[in-house]
């Protein structure tokens, strides 16, 4: 493992409160210090957080000099819309982005985003159209499958239509089964997908938070861990010292098996990511904010 090659990345999302407002310079400033290679932003279902993704997007970059990366995503959206947040984007020197199809409204009958770009291989084609190779696009990729798809054939041949129309590399939903992503990266290389698949990494720090998130991202929790969060759901600090023992742990056999890095969702909180920095022994250690 050649850390010197490895690319590390933390994901933010724009504070939906004064009180996170407030809070967010102290948390980047924290995750900065490990020097990732960048944040990404995510971006609200509609576009609800349009205006403050392009906020936090622009905080990170003026306060740290490191690279941002705004989610963009279809839902709702239309192409003269989607042209103007890039043109904004490009303006503010941003160079990569995250593309994605994005949540579909609760009222949604198909798996076609609302708007005028239906899936994320769309907008990456019209991101390339109107920006060359300005930008590098991320994408995102499912090694247990997308809870809306029809069937993994049908989920694999999405990613790939995705890369095809451009993406440069691609980040996983988050998994505890490394497997998973073993059989994922196995079937791009028979497919002869050479993008980067980079594991997304979720740091176990509540147990009924993360049974809610994985019921609506389709990430299996396995039996074996779920029972254990059950057992120390009233004993938090248990419950950390056995979330930290299992990421580890796949951090670790992912890492040593040549994943090209690791993209840790913060959920806009620095100390359990870090903590997993420092348990893993990652370059540049981190003092304890």
């Amino acid at each position: 493992m050649n850390n010197d090659q490895i690319q590390f990345s933390f994901e933010l999302f724009p504070p939906r409160t004064p009180a996170g407002a407030e809070k967010l310079p102290a948390v980047v400033s924290a995750l900065a210090a490990a020097r990732p290679a960048f944040f990404s932003v995510t971006y609200g279902a509609g576009g609800s957080e349009q205006q403050g993704t392009y906020e936090t997007v622009m905080q990170v970059v003026e306060s740290t000099g490191i690279e941002a990366a705004p989610h963009l995503t279809c839902v709702g959206s239309s192409r003269s819309g989607i042209a103007a947040t890039l043109q904004r984007y490009r303006d503010g020197g941003i160079r990569r982005i995250v593309a994605l199809r994005g949540d579909l409204p609760a009222t949604a009958t198909s798996t076609q985003a609302p708007g005028e770009f239906r899936y994320a291989n769309e907008l990456v084609s019209f991101i390339r159209e109107l920006h060359g190779d300005h930008f590098s696009l991320e994408v995102a990729a499912y090694p247990e499958m997308h809870p809306q798809a029809t069937g993994p054939d049908v989920d694999f041949d999405n990613f790939r239509r995705k890369v095809d129309a451009g993406a440069n590399g691609a980040v996983t939903q988050y998994f505890y089964n490394a497997d998973a992503y073993f059989d994922f990266v196995d079937r791009c290389q028979q497919a002869q997908i050479a993008v980067p698949v980079v594991p997304g990494i979720m740091p176990i720090t509540n147990h009924a938070q993360l049974t809610r998130f994985s019921a609506a991202c389709g990430a299996e929790i396995p039996r074996w861990i779920r029972l254990r969060l059950e057992r120390y759901q009233d004993d938090r600090e248990a419950l950390l010292d056995f979330g930290l023992d299992v990421v580890t742990r796949l951090c670790r056999t992912l890492l040593e098996n040549d994943a090209p890095g690791l993209h840790f969702y913060s959920l806009n909180q620095s100390e359990p990511t870090l903590r997993l920095w420092r348990n893993l022994d990652l370059p540049l250690p981190i003092a304890a904010p």
